[in-house]
């Protein structure tokens, strides 16, 4: 097996984005050869328009978004849930804070800088866990300080991040790299910069991905 890279583009408030991630990881695991797999982070914003701080409930939100109640809301908020709990990924609808995902985002560039694609893949985990499972503000600055250090990032390093406006740049070069690619929608996968898979999959289709990225063949794109 070839020596494959691949490049996911994810926001971190995405939840089909966290069940991407972790039918990856296990697409990987039963892939020929996982060690000669290495995975990329990219951030990708949703809705850079959202508010800092609002405290809003996800499902508060999504019932003013589509003109539903809350029961509405939490029937579409549960679809997600339910199909990622057999993946080992608990989602509480009702405790999500709808939050902007840029700091986030910025940390998560920090990880891949301060320690590779092992680092940064576990503070893309401790995020989507914050927000999804414990219903915490992953928009607040404390938070992603404490966030920041449970993930194994350095906590000056991670102080200062947050202080200024570092991995801005870094940022704002993945989402243009994905409007250049034409991706509008996350997850987004692309293996050897060669063949492309977008939205979510079963880990078969995603270990298929892996397989046709390692063989020696053209570029291509499955878009479904």
């Amino acid at each position: 097996m070839n020596a494959v890279e691949i490049d996911v583009w994810a926001d971190v408030v995405c939840p089909w984005c966290y069940l991407g991630k972790r039918r990856l990881e296990l697409a990987i695991a039963e892939s020929a050869h996982p060690a000669e797999v290495t995975v990329t982070y990219h951030a990708f914003e949703l809705d850079p328009s959202t508010p800092k701080g609002t405290g809003d409930t996800v499902l508060a939100w999504l019932a003013g978004r589509y003109g539903t109640d809350l029961a509405g809301a939490r029937e579409m908020a549960e679809r997600p849930a339910t199909l990622g709990r057999p993946d080992g990924i608990e989602i509480d609808v009702d405790t999500q804070l709808r939050s902007n995902s840029f700091d986030a985002h910025r940390l998560v560039a920090l990880g891949l800088a301060q320690g590779g694609p092992a680092l940064q893949g576990a503070v893309l985990e401790r995020m989507f866990n914050a927000h999804f499972t414990e219903g915490k503000a992953i928009d607040d600055i404390e938070t992603l300080q404490r966030l920041g250090a449970e993930a194994g990032l350095d906590g000056r390093r991670v102080s200062a991040v947050l202080a200024g406006d570092e991995y801005t740049e870094e940022v704002r070069g993945d989402e243009e790299a994905a409007r250049e690619l034409g991706i509008t929608g996350v997850p987004f996968y692309m293996g050897n910069q060669k063949v492309g898979l977008s939205g979510v999959h079963t880990v078969e289709i995603i270990g298929k991905l892996i397989e046709a990225a390692a063989a020696d063949d053209e570029p291509a794109t499955a878009d479904t």
